[in-house]
């Protein structure tokens, strides 16, 4: 080892006061050899190359056996260096999914590419059996060690669900990932320059008929727990069902946007906007065909249920409505001869007739509705005239 350099002070003039620090540096280390066989890791290899470097030091010596005590230490350095080259290994291999080995750190892995392997193993326990995030990572963990095989398949899917994009980046993201939500029908989203940033309006049309974002939920069960799992699957917070006030539609949407949105990113969440669709419309009624189930079936099927023309989720946004998909409808309905349509246009008297043209152009956010309510006459109505068939 290098040795302490020592300080001296001198004294060289007549001035008590003026000294001078005098340092003598010890000898320079010798250079490292470049004799080292850095790849020696195992036992046979260290010994081997310990072994050598007895030989080369000691060489008036002609005879070295096992039951030396040069040969005893060199093997037992040689068992506790291979024994420190194996854990080292064994832990730089804990860093890479495709060479990991304990079940913590397959998980851990696997979860910064995205992969919940915790999330889904607790969505297979029952609704009475939940356990915390704590107890479900342990129970996972024991799980692999009994059974390879599922930490093996767990590191298969890992990477591959990788190639499917969760994050909400292009206006195309909101739409599709919004569309995954239970209770969206449609979604649409574009950018906008507010004049210092780009902010991002979403609109959605929701299952049922004339509901705000602002309106508080009023689901059944059933759809509390498809949307409780559908937040659990994908890591998003659930809602909190029993608080008052209740939780609205926005408050749902918004849990599963600020989860994927990027950050930094504005996103403002709106309503459809509504375009009430006025029609008169003439059917002439085949023979023997009752004109009040006719009627009933028009309203059935112009009406906004499941399998309604103007259902909630039919009519993606900002797309022309056109008098020719109505016709098709109602041409298919039986005991239907004729339709004439005599009046085609959008609420308000801004508006012209579009009948003749046969198309109502919309654009941007809006969307075609015609809940034939005569309480809400803005969001649409028809009139139906019958003719022909059978009276009753």
């Amino acid at each position: 080892m290098a040795e302490t350099p020592q300080t001296k002070l001198v004294f060289q003039g007549r001035c008590p006061d003026c000294g001078q620090r005098q340092v003598s540096l010890p000898a320079a280390l010798p250079a490292l050899g470049d004799d080292f066989e850095w790849r020696a890791r195992d036992f046979d290899s260290i010994r081997q190359f310990m072994l050598e470097e007895l030989a080369a030091r000691f060489p008036e010596r002609e005879r070295w056996t096992a039951a030396d005590l040069e040969v005893v230490i060199v093997e037992v350095l040689a068992t506790m260096l291979d024994q420190i080259s194996d854990m080292a290994d064994r832990v730089a291999a804990e860093a890479y999914l495709e060479t990991a080995r304990r079940p913590e750190s397959v998980r851990r892995l696997l979860q910064f590419i995205g992969y919940n392997a915790v999330q889904l193993a607790r969505l297979q326990d029952d609704a009475e059996t939940k356990l915390n995030r704590h107890t479900a990572e342990e129970k996972l963990e024991k799980l692999w060690l009994e059974d390879p095989l599922l930490m093996e398949r767990a590191r298969r899917n890992g990477p591959l669900n990788v190639h499917t994009q969760q994050r909400m980046v292009t206006t195309r993201d909101y739409t599709s990932r919004l569309e995954e939500h239970p209770i969206v029908m449609r979604a649409a989203a574009r950018s906008h320059w507010s004049g210092s940033w780009v902010t991002l309006q979403v609109a959605v049309i929701l299952p049922w008929v004339n509901t705000l974002l602002d309106d508080p939920v009023s689901f059944d069960e059933n759809v509390k727990s498809l949307i409780t799992e559908f937040h659990e699957q994908r890591g998003v917070p659930v809602p909190e069902w029993e608080t008052e006030p209740l939780p609205t539609y926005r408050m749902i949407l918004r849990l599963f946007i600020d989860a994927y949105r990027m950050i930094g990113q504005e996103v403002i969440l709106e309503d459809a906007r509504p375009v009430g669709i006025i029609m008169n419309l003439s059917i002439k009624i085949s023979a023997g065909y009752f004109q009040s189930e006719v009627r009933r079936a028009v309203e059935a099927v112009l009406g906004t249920e499941s399998d309604g023309f103007f259902a909630p989720g039919r009519l993606r946004f900002g797309e022309d409505l056109h008098a020719s998909d109505l016709f098709q409808v109602l041409m298919n309905l039986d005991g239907v001869e004729n339709v004439c349509l005599n009046r085609f246009k959008k609420v308000g008297n801004q508006f012209t007739d579009q009948s003749l043209s046969g198309i109502i152009r919309l654009d941007g956010l809006e969307i075609a509705v015609c809940d034939n309510d005569p309480a809400n006459p803005r969001r649409g109505f028809y009139h139906l005239t019958l003719h022909g068939g059978r009276k009753g």
